[in-house]
């Protein structure tokens, strides 16, 4: 049971991270050639290309925690960890997701604020452009809940260590989804 929960949940980031938010660097490359261009060919810069691409990268960045979590890209340093045997590793791993998920609940919870603040009054970021910001603030909340229960699939993948059983890996490279 527990692994067919790890499975789920890592599909799920690992679907998002790369068929969601991955092509959003390509659209934020796209935008700000558009605005390069624009600006030294055409002499004409645009009021939209910045700001635009600021508010695609800051859903690309709240989006990926998830994914990358999936994958262990995030900064580790595991010097002394990575020599101990793998059941204290999953011990010690399980203790440090105390601090995590206290992290992620108060995360969620004024991400949450702030998103449903700014959904309520449709918010508009007051540039020149002044593009409609709510839903950038509301991809918070739902990167912080990606984040944690890929955290929590990470977690139970350690229980299955420290119980003894060896776990499947959620997903391995080049495995279809």
């Amino acid at each position: 049971m527990l692994s067919v929960i790890i499975r789920a949940i890592s599909r799920l980031n690992d679907f998002l991270g790369t068929w969601v938010v991955s092509p959003l660097a390509l659209v934020i490359f796209a935008v700000m050639i558009w605005e390069v261009v624009a600006r030294y060919v055409f002499s004409a810069p645009t009021l939209w290309a910045t700001e635009l691409s600021q508010l695609l990268f800051g859903v690309y960045i709240v989006l990926s925690g998830g994914w990358l979590l999936l994958h262990r890209g995030h900064v580790n340093v595991d010097i002394i960890v990575a020599r101990l045997p793998r059941r204290r590793r999953a011990a010690l791993d399980m203790a440090t997701s105390v601090m995590f998920f206290i992290f992620m609940a108060v995360l969620l919870k004024e991400g949450w604020t702030m998103a449903s603040a700014s959904l309520e009054s449709f918010e508009r970021s007051h540039s020149a452009w002044n593009p409609p910001i709510w839903p950038v603030k509301t991809a918070i909340p739902l990167g912080i809940g990606l984040l944690f229960l890929q955290g929590l699939a990470r977690f139970l993948q350690d229980l299955q260590i420290l119980l003894g059983h060896e776990p499947a890996e959620p997903l391995t490279q080049g495995e279809p989804l």
